[in-house]
């Protein structure tokens, strides 16, 4: 991984965090996630035809994708719904880099050395720190039961969407389509709920679309990681968005309790700067 590719996903961290605390500031966060869905698949349908589509053995893997995306908004959406931001999101980001490591090594054949490893680990860890502060008496399982199976989704899309586009021969025509894919996600949610759609706050409607972009871009710029840094690796150093997500959760929404973030924060820059060293 060289140094532009390690800016390029701690880019996408920070715009990752960033959209993810617009649904959690939302009052009708399944709307809001229908806007993003389709905040996805606008831009993507105006850039479609200047990059092309990728080849048919990108189609299975694409599909695959976007049903696995319905899972992880669902999840997303129970999770917001019942748990603070500063909770949910470690959580849910947290088993993440060491699925996608494993799942790497089980489908593409990825082997990681040593050092590399520990960086994984050592975010992992220091993501879990994060999701332990957040706990306590008052701590709503329903939003952790969400939280761990929002991050079995995102593993599973991860390593679905890595190998996919890697299978493509077109990076930009991958990516895309799989946004334009996204109007489905849109027009369920959307059709199904329109009552709640004409009577959203039309600044929420704003944000929700603007949130789509952003999250577009944020997913955009991992998935051309992807294409030239292993897939572990990249996973691993997306996570650091948790900083981010727990800034946010602390100084916008006012969550608590602030006490071990310096430990944890600590201990995700250690991995890190071992990823930098592995690359």
């Amino acid at each position: 991984m060289t140094i532009g590719a390690l800016f390029i996903v701690l880019t996408a961290a920070f715009l990752h965090a960033l959209w993810n605390a617009v649904v959690k500031g939302a009052p009708d966060k399944a709307i809001v996630l229908g806007l993003i869905s389709l905040g996805h698949a606008i831009p993507a349908m105006f850039v479609i035809p200047f990059t092309g589509l990728p080849v048919w053995a990108a189609f299975p893997f694409i599909v695959g994708s976007t049903l696995i995306h319905w899972g992880y908004y669902w999840f997303l959406n129970t999770a917001y719904k019942h748990g603070d931001l500063s909770v949910v999101y470690p959580i849910s980001r947290g088993m993440t880099p060491v699925l996608v490591a494993l799942g790497a090594i089980l489908f593409a054949g990825e082997v990681l050395p040593s050092v590399a490893w520990i960086g994984i680990i050592c975010i992992s860890l220091g993501i879990g720190c994060l999701s332990l502060a957040g706990l306590g008496r008052h701590t709503n399982w329903i939003a952790v039961a969400a939280a761990l199976g929002t991050g079995l989704m995102i593993a599973s899309y991860s390593l679905v969407d890595g190998i996919g586009i890697r299978l493509s021969e077109n990076t930009l025509g991958y990516i895309a389509t799989l946004f334009v894919a996204e109007i489905f996600v849109a027009g369920f949610i959307f059709t199904t709920r329109w009552q709640r759609v004409v009577t959203l706050p039309r600044r929420y409607v704003w944000a929700g679309l603007a949130g789509g972009v952003i999250s577009g871009v944020a997913y955009g710029l991992v998935l051309y990681a992807k294409t030239i840094a292993p897939l572990g690796v990249v996973s691993a150093l997306r996570e650091s968005s948790v900083i981010f997500a727990s800034i946010i959760g602390v100084m916008w929404f006012g969550e608590g309790p602030k006490s071990n973030r310096l430990l944890a924060a600590s201990i995700v820059v250690i991995g890190i700067v071992a990823l930098a060293m592995a690359s």
